[in-house]
């Protein structure tokens, strides 16, 4: 007996096949049946139920037709009787068990199943996917599904924020909240996951003699939509699903606005070459709230094998995001083979390092992992802390608009509880400074 997962999993591939074929009754029933090993009894019923339905082919796509089958299924006790699936529908029904198998994701049997879970038509499904890559060609803004801004960076290229517009970050926040979130991320991954965080990311180097800091270039634009496409067809999705999913969560840069970027950056030409050819090509967006949990599982044997290496080498690996970090007592030829053998996985696991971001301290020197210092116990740096109280000092003296932090109350909040929460006392102390400012003034 198929559950509902499996029935409409049926629904998805007898649509399909009825749309192959020619549109009479005969043909239709015939057209269904070759996907069974057996003729059920509400087959010749469900073709002249379809054909009554629709007088043409439907031609808008199989996702109402599919409805329409799925329901007559219900209705006609289909349920009770299961017909032999041929092979090929035996995979996709296998498909549709899988995927609550190994981890509590949400079950989505075809396309047309997803569209009504996320309440959406065929239409505007088919548009928030984009699988035809549209944003890369279309001129008008209004048509875009995302917005773009470039952020500034030491290394003269800009960062490309791609933030999804409102309902397609809507639509993202679901298939983070009901599919991604459950499945279990690599123990060195402490980025973007529930329970982990930069400053256990931090505390796993602190008190080590060698750190060694590697960077990964271009870390989500390196994610491409193939493999994103491969994540979600190993969560146990139809081919189908899969395909609409990756494009709910993949995107392409349209060509002026990545012109616009390029024209702006002070970056060597190799560098601004390859961050272009990844952002013109489907890939994880920075911005997408669906993109780090997905770059965490792209880079999942990533993590495996360097946690390997560095367990051969008697050394600590942990990666926030695209921050890489090893520690121990010493490292192998002062860390040259070490970087090497990484830079390798790397490649071959589909990344690059940034050339020229490898750093290499001892704990004769300041470590610091992600802005955090670990010589000791993870702390915020003395210059850091120092700056911060000149200005709350500042602004008790003379008050906040004199120092030009008016407005600015949250902000400096925000940074006295991130600094807390490294050293509480030192966060004791900034506290009873803001406390002495007088806002109004």
């Amino acid at each position: 007996m198929y559950d509902d997962a499996e029935r409409s999993a049926l629904a998805f591939e007898l649509a399909r096949a009825m749309l192959a074929g020619r549109w009479r009754v005969d043909a239709v029933a015939e057209a269904a049946g070759a996907h069974l090993l057996q003729w059920p009894s509400w087959l010749d019923p469900l073709a002249l139920h379809v054909t009554s339905v629709y007088r043409r082919a439907p031609v808008s796509g199989s996702g109402a037709l599919v409805r329409v089958i799925d329901t007559f299924l219900a209705e006609h006790g289909a349920g009770a009787e299961p017909p032999a699936p041929a092979p090929a529908l035996r995979d996709a029904i296998a498909h549709a068990r899988r995927v609550s198998r190994d981890w509590p994701v949400a079950r989505i049997p075809s396309t047309p199943a997803l569209a009504d879970t996320l309440e959406l038509s065929d239409g505007q499904l088919a548009w928030l996917a984009d699988v035809r890559s549209l944003e890369r060609t279309v001129a008008a803004e209004r048509l875009r599904n995302y917005r773009y801004a470039a952020v500034p960076r030491r290394s003269g290229l800009p960062r490309l924020i791609e933030a999804p517009k409102m309902r397609l970050k809507e639509v993202q926040r679901w298939i983070l909240r009901e599919v991604l979130d459950h499945v279990p991320v690599h123990a060195a991954a402490q980025g973007f996951t529930r329970g982990r965080s930069v400053i256990d990311h931090a505390r796993l180097h602190t008190g080590r003699r060698v750190l060694l800091r590697l960077d990964l270039a271009d870390f989500f634009a390196s994610v491409s939509a193939g493999r994103v496409f491969g994540i979600f067809q190993t969560l146990g999705y139809h081919s189908d699903v899969a395909h609409t999913l990756t494009g709910l969560t993949t995107n392409t840069v349209p060509r002026h606005v990545w012109d616009v970027v390029r024209a702006a950056s002070s970056a060597p030409v190799p560098a601004t070459f390859h961050l272009g050819r990844a952002l013109a090509t489907p890939h994880l967006p920075q911005g997408a709230p669906t993109s780090p949990a997905l770059a965490n599982l792209a880079a999942f044997r990533l993590d495996r094998r360097l946690a390997g290496l560095a367990a051969a080498a008697g050394l600590r690996y942990s990666r926030y995001a695209d921050d890489l970090a090893f520690s121990g007592s010493r490292l192998p030829r002062g860390g040259r083979d070490l970087e090497a053998l990484v830079a390798t996985i790397v490649r071959d696991e589909g990344f690059a390092l940034n050339a020229g971001k490898s750093v290499l301290r001892t704990r004769a020197a300041r470590q610091t992992v992600c802005g955090i210092v670990v010589n000791a116990t993870p702390n915020v740096s003395r210059a850091e802390y120092d700056r911060l109280k000149a200005i709350l000092h500042n602004a008790a003296r003379d008050g906040a608009a004199a120092q030009g932090l008016t407005g600015r109350a949250a902000e400096l909040q925000g940074r006295i509880a991130w600094i807390a929460s490294l050293n509480p006392g030192r966060g004791e102390k900034l506290r009873r400074r803001f406390e002495q400012i007088d806002w109004a003034r």
